[in-house]
């Protein structure tokens, strides 16, 4: 099951992240969604990180920039993304945050870390923290055995497609990744937060062009 992989993410959190936080897993739908987003590890930023959180523990709680990208690439109710910018990420509550993943799963998408690792800050990690993180992220593919994958940044998409990966030299290409025998199609985008928000525009019109031609 999905959630067993949990033990295994908060065993490398005490290794590999801030041990005063918790590690952040997933959310969205998890049984054959239409893509399975994939990024590269959260931070302290999140609510969902603290001791004090009850809740879900997905990506991009208290977050308002990636939204921006599910909502132009029709993958988020308008009324929830309207709160979701109105809102201060220390604002957002368990309820809160169980209603946008709900609204995640109502459309068919799946988000998660290669790295579950929470840092206290946007520090970036080196390859080798999060190649220890690719066999679990595999098992977690193959539980919920996605249409698509999708995989921002170059970094990520190197790791996960075990070759070197320039995502501005790849452009609407498709990669296979292989897991327990069954053939994954996968798309490499950039990165559209933080320093990469300036490439939003590209990772919609790449995320677009997957949608379209899954249809």
């Amino acid at each position: 099951m999905l959630e067993d992989l949990n033990i295994e993410f908060d065993k490398l959190q005490q290794e590999f992240g801030a041990k005063e936080l918790n590690s952040i897993y997933n959310g969205g739908c998890k049984k054959n969604p239409t893509i399975c987003f994939v990024f590269m590890n959260p931070t302290g930023k999140n609510p969902a990180s603290l001791k004090s959180w009850t809740g879900i523990k997905a990506p991009w709680i208290g977050a308002k920039n990636i939204w921006d990208l599910f909502f132009k690439v029709n993958l988020l109710n308008e009324e929830i993304y309207k709160e979701i910018k109105s809102k201060r990420g220390k604002d957002w509550t368990e309820e809160f945050a169980s209603k946008v993943y709900k609204d995640v799963e109502k459309h068919k998408y799946y988000i998660t870390n290669l790295g579950k690792c929470t840092q206290i800050d946007a520090r970036p990690l080196p390859d080798k923290t999060l190649k220890n993180y690719l066999y679990l992220l595999e098992k977690e593919i193959a539980i919920i055995n996605p249409k698509v994958i999708i995989l921002f940044g170059n970094q990520v998409s190197s790791i996960v497609l075990n070759e070197k990966i320039s995502v501005s030299q790849c452009h609407k290409k498709i990669y296979i990744k292989e897991i327990n025998q069954k053939k994954y199609n996968c798309l490499c985008t950039y990165y559209p937060v933080g320093n990469g928000r300036f490439n939003i525009d590209k990772s919609i019109e790449d995320i677009k062009w997957i949608i379209e031609n899954l249809k």
